[in-house]
């Protein structure tokens, strides 16, 4: 899966679309960005510029699936 494709499963699923961002850091959103040196991909939850639950991923598609797996998890997020 890459970004187009989570953010088409995201809305199907019901998450709303200010919960999250894809491709760059939103406040108070997931977020999934690429890395400065572009070879790795970033998962996190930004908060007043803070970036929490950081993981990073060398692979888009693994940074997708957390980043859906974290939404699913968080009811909040829904509809």
């Amino acid at each position: 899966m890459n970004c187009k494709q989570l953010g088409m499963k995201l809305a199907e699923l019901g998450i709303r679309a200010d919960a999250y961002s894809l491709g760059s850091e939103s406040n108070e959103s997931l977020c999934i960005v690429r890395s400065y040196d572009e070879d790795m991909w970033e998962v996190f939850y930004s908060e007043r510029g803070n970036k929490s639950l950081l993981k990073v991923f060398s692979k888009e598609s693994d940074a997708c699936q957390h980043l859906l797996n974290m939404a699913l998890a968080c009811k909040s997020m829904r509809l």
